[in-house]
């Protein structure tokens, strides 16, 4: 095993840097979309603006998430292949945890795809579609912390709890401004949010921070390879 084994590769280090990022600025849109919809939407700030900001957060996320997808196909340790990035599952490599970020990706493209054919397909389908990016939200939150090797990290834990209380947080202030009616859809939601925080808890503390996960992971996918870093 050699010291770059040991440390990680450059290429390591960007694709988590950019798995990171793509998933604080996927939790601001959502955030976003969110608390400003309905009646939550603010009055002293304009709906193109919400909009326009709601956009660019979405275009970034993207940006980030091509970097985190394309250095972790390039890194030499995992040997993905370019199919595992749209096949779920697909992946010898942690392929619960890794097929949870390509669902992710795959619905963040329909996203991209119908908001592209808007004005063909219709607002309606448009807006069905584009609920899928609040659905990608927690499949990328737990393929960050399954894949992870530095989920154990003080830092890495910090930053997944903010997330998580940013998204839960803002569910939770639309169903207190939301108006009456749609009594089943706002229950849907509350014991979603409320689900989510349990689940991932639960995961951590029986997968992640159990000592030795990340080496079981690199010694089964070294077998699988025929090698190891």
């Amino acid at each position: 095993m050699t010291n770059l084994a040991l440390v990680g590769s450059p290429l390591w280090y960007a694709s988590r840097a950019g798995g990171t990022l793509a998933l604080v600025l996927l939790t601001a849109t959502v955030v976003l979309g969110v608390a400003s919809g309905g009646r939550a939407a603010p009055r002293t700030v304009g709906r193109f603006e919400i909009g326009l900001l709601h956009r660019n957060l979405s275009l970034l996320t993207l940006v980030f998430l091509v970097l985190h997808v394309v250095t972790a196909v390039l890194d030499p340790f995992v040997h993905l292949g370019w199919a595992v990035t749209v096949l779920p599952f697909a992946a010898a490599y942690r392929p619960l945890w890794l097929g949870l970020g390509t669902v992710a990706l795959d619905l963040l493209l329909a996203v991209l795809a119908t908001s592209a054919l808007r004005l063909r397909i219709g607002v309606r389908r448009w807006k069905a579609v584009h609920w899928l990016a609040y659905a990608a939200w927690p499949f990328a939150l737990f393929h960050g912390a399954g894949t992870g090797t530095d989920t154990r990290l003080s830092l890495q834990l910090w930053l997944y709890a903010g997330c998580l209380a940013s998204v839960v947080g803002a569910v939770w202030w639309r169903l207190a401004k939301a108006g009456p009616g749609r009594a089943a859809g706002r229950l849907v939601a509350a014991v979603t949010a409320g689900a989510v925080p349990v689940v991932l808890t639960t995961f951590l503390a029986a997968g992640p921070l159990q000592p030795g996960w990340a080496q079981r992971a690199a010694t089964a996918t070294a077998l699988h390879l025929g090698g190891g870093r």
